[in-house]
């Protein structure tokens, strides 16, 4: 893999009010493997970014202030734009807590052009690995009523999915012209699944790459279920309602697959149950949810009513 191809490779990073210790690493993690980083900051708060803004610049890349908060998908999209105007043939989305290894893009490049031989892929994603776990997370495949999980092994390079977290997803953005940018009415929350999800539907596949390992922070915090089930991944009320509206959209999507909608119905009742009775705030949690139901139904896009709690 020469140094003119991973050359080829932009990194878009989207922050919204990060630990700015955080996003240091991050930028000190994915400099070194790619051809530029432009980081879209959706009007975060403190100087780190002018800071990180010089940096970056010193290296090709760019800080995008925004003057208000975009949302992820519409952020992707400007990171995007930005990568396509300088010349570069493939993005590397990053979410402000992700945290690429050492090689991570090399492994994900060569991955793409293997696998491209045989046909259209849209993207290609690493394994990744939230430290709260005891091992990295599968890639997946869509079934009912239970989804197949797909973990790596030395057996697998590549494993076929349907669909990829957003972050740490390298895209060409000749698959862009084809498939559609992100879907900026979702503002946050389950963009990746309806890129995904489109990607498919238009002939495209996905792939993740075994060789290829990120840490990934998923949700706020960890919260023990009562009776020893376990625990459950827990977000602020605000996130739940952008989670209950956007699943509601995507079921009235005609690229998203219908066995996905049969099982994730359910699981709109377990998370009221989870988060409006037994995990709180659950008053706050439990209007949000079915604010966002509501809204889901309604078609309603863009950011939250600006009366939500947070």
């Amino acid at each position: 893999m020469t140094d003119a191809i991973v050359g080829d490779v932009c990194a878009v990073v989207v922050s919204y009010r990060p630990e700015p210790d955080a996003m240091v690493r991050l930028v000190d993690a994915v400099m070194p493997q790619v051809g530029a980083v432009v980081l879209v900051d959706n009007a975060s708060d403190g100087d780190w970014n002018q800071v990180l803004g010089r940096r970056l610049s010193a290296q090709g890349g760019a800080m995008l202030s925004q003057s208000r908060n975009l949302g992820l998908a519409a952020a992707q999209n400007v990171g995007i734009a930005w990568a396509r105007e300088h010349g570069y043939r493939h993005v590397l989305l990053l979410d402000q807590d992700s945290e690429p290894a050492e090689g991570m893009v090399v492994a994900l490049l060569r991955a793409l052009q293997e696998l491209s031989l045989a046909g259209p892929v849209a993207a290609v994603g690493p394994r990744f690995h939230d430290m709260r776990e005891r091992r990295a997370a599968p890639f997946v495949r869509i079934g009912f009523p239970f989804n197949r999980k797909l973990w790596c092994d030395g057996s697998t390079p590549t494993i076929a999915c349907d669909f990829l977290i957003s972050s740490g997803m390298l895209i060409p953005l000749a698959a862009l012209d084809r498939i559609g940018t992100m879907d900026a009415g979702l503002f946050i929350d389950n963009v990746d699944l309806e890129w995904s999800f489109r990607a498919r539907a238009r002939g495209y596949s996905l792939h993740g790459v075994c060789a290829s390992t990120m840490r990934h922070r998923l949700g706020d915090t960890r919260r023990a279920l009562p009776l020893g089930l376990g625990q459950v991944v827990v977000h602020g009320p605000l996130r739940l309602y952008y989670m209950m509206r956007n699943r509601v959209r995507l079921y009235r999507m005609a690229h998203t697959p219908r066995a996905w909608v049969a099982q994730d119905v359910p699981r709109v009742v377990v998370k009221l149950f989870l988060f409006g009775v037994l995990i709180g705030p659950r008053r706050r949690n439990l209007h949000c949810m079915l604010r966002g139901l509501v809204d889901g139904m309604r078609g309603r896009q863009g950011e939250a009513p600006a009366d939500l709690p947070g």
